[in-house]
């Protein structure tokens, strides 16, 4: 299908050299507007704007994605043990998720830290 759209000079040229990634990018963005984030953490944005309000210890190790963030992990997990190839869209969405993941992991393992030195 063919969508014309209206945008602005100043986003036009941005996108200018994101031409041929413009379906990958209209699906990251509706992906980030379909999350949920009152049912947990769905994307990096989530989880960088927890951190940064500087929360407990006890609060990053209560941390977990939204039920819709995973379910899309277990998703593109299932399609990888099946064999099945990830298109363009599900490579940078598991790459999002794996750089998430590794943030959560550290910011537990300092917080699990704290918790055991106050003690």
């Amino acid at each position: 299908m063919q969508i014309t759209v209206d945008i602005p000079d100043d986003m036009a040229h941005e996108l200018e050299p994101l031409k041929d990634d413009l379906p990958q990018i209209l699906a990251l963005g509706l992906q980030q507007l379909q999350a949920n984030p009152a049912n947990g953490f769905s994307s990096l944005v989530d989880v960088l704007e927890f951190l940064a309000t500087l929360p407990s210890p006890q609060q990053i190790l209560d941390l977990r994605l939204s039920e819709a963030a995973q379910g899309q992990v277990d998703t593109l997990l299932e399609k990888n043990r099946n064999g099945a190839a990830l298109n363009p869209v599900e490579q940078m969405l598991w790459q999002q998720y794996e750089f998430v993941e590794h943030l959560v992991r550290t910011a537990k393992a300092q917080a699990l830290l704290k918790l055991q030195n106050a003690t």
